[in-house]
């Protein structure tokens, strides 16, 4: 089977197509396509899923931050709001068969908070040479924490490793963790049926 990505940004088409591998390889991923933003994501994803399945794709999954929420600026992030407008954008670009070719997946509340299911992966990351991490106690419920990259940026400024960045240290995150951690998370969960249908919980 032959998938398609579409998501916000650089960190997210590396977290996402390393764990497609470890857990589905016989999936084959087509290029992934990053629009870089949210606002962007929602307004031209319907064209990139055409794009997709235009060069073979059999499916689309389409996966996106609930956090931050975009528009007004006190604004609060609402994911039916998110998933009516990328429907409006699939159906601009998509006839109604196509479009059920097509998967929404929103990460609850942004790529990050997968990074923080295992202590073990980050623990490794944040240790340095001359002071190795013992004990990294982390929230229990990632998922829920409004801001998981503020979070991570936190642990990392709190552990001398200067400021994460996302294109650059999320992938070293995701490389160490420990998939069987990763089945607690709905999102994650989500996202791995809607890739290959397979079902993780």
């Amino acid at each position: 089977m032959k998938v398609g990505l579409i998501v916000e940004g650089l960190a997210d088409i590396q977290v996402c197509e390393y764990l497609v591998k470890q857990f589905a390889p016989h999936i084959t991923l087509e290029k992934s396509i990053s629009m870089i933003n949210k606002p962007k994501l929602i307004a031209n994803c319907g064209e990139s899923a055409s794009l997709l399945l235009e060069q073979g794709c059999d499916r689309v999954v389409i996966l996106w931050d609930l956090y931050p929420p975009w528009g007004e600026k006190d604004a609060k992030p609402c994911r039916k709001e998110d998933r009516d407008a990328i429907i409006e954008s699939l159906k601009e670009s998509l006839n109604p068969k196509d479009q059920k070719k097509v998967f929404l997946v929103c990460i609850e509340n942004m790529l990050e908070a997968w990074l923080l299911y295992d202590e073990n992966a980050l623990k490794s990351v944040l240790s340095r040479p001359t002071r190795p991490i013992k004990k990294l106690t982390l929230d229990k419920h990632p998922e829920r924490i409004p801001d998981p990259k503020a979070y991570l940026i936190a642990l990392y400024s709190q552990h001398g490793k200067g400021r994460y960045t996302d294109y650059i240290d999320a992938i070293k995150i995701v490389r160490l963790l420990d998939l069987s951690r990763l089945r607690k998370c709905e999102t994650f969960v989500r996202f791995a049926l809607k890739v290959a249908d397979i079902k993780l919980s």
